[in-house]
């Protein structure tokens, strides 16, 4: 592990791990809006969150919240 220098506390990552930037960032309206827009277009999960480059997990979590249903891919 290393300390990449980044923050003003010590954060230690692993170097060839790529770091997480958005770890428990707030949600904005413009990606509540586009969470809607992509869970009615019947985009699968792993899309959702690579678009809004949030978790799968968070996704999910505010699709909950947003009684929303994300389809389910087969």
């Amino acid at each position: 592990m290393y300390y990449d220098g980044s923050d003003t506390m010590m954060r230690y990552t692993n170097p060839m791990a790529k770091p997480f930037e958005r770890h428990r960032q707030a949600w904005t309206q413009e990606e509540i809006q586009k969470l809607h827009l992509l869970v009615t277009k019947g985009m699968s999960l792993k899309a959702i969150a690579k678009a809004l480059t949030r978790s799968e997990e968070s996704t999910k979590n505010r699709a909950k919240q947003e009684k929303l249903k994300i389809r389910k891919m087969r």
